[in-house]
């Protein structure tokens, strides 16, 4: 089953969602369901909204991690002839 990133602005998560590719999340209380986690102080209503993933970018402000990869901030991905450094 494929695996989605959605974003939440009114508490800066960012939480990775299993589910098949027709189905629809919008809401924050949807994407907590499926990743079985506690809703918390966020409105069960509050919308969400996917994140480009397999491939697409994005920033690492995005993410919980500040720190993260370069490759999951934008920048290349070096390893394996990535960047053509083998």
């Amino acid at each position: 089953m494929p695996r989605y990133d959605y974003f939440c602005e009114a508490n800066d998560s960012v939480v990775e969602v299993s589910h098949p590719m027709n189905d629809r999340l919008t809401t924050w209380g949807e994407v907590c369901e499926r990743a079985g986690l506690a809703v918390g102080d966020t409105p069960l209503d509050t919308p969400v909204r996917k994140l480009i993933t397999g491939g697409g970018i994005v920033r690492s402000g995005a993410l919980k991690n500040p720190e993260a990869p370069p490759c999951q901030s934008g920048a290349p991905c070096c390893g394996a002839g990535a960047c053509g450094l083998d």
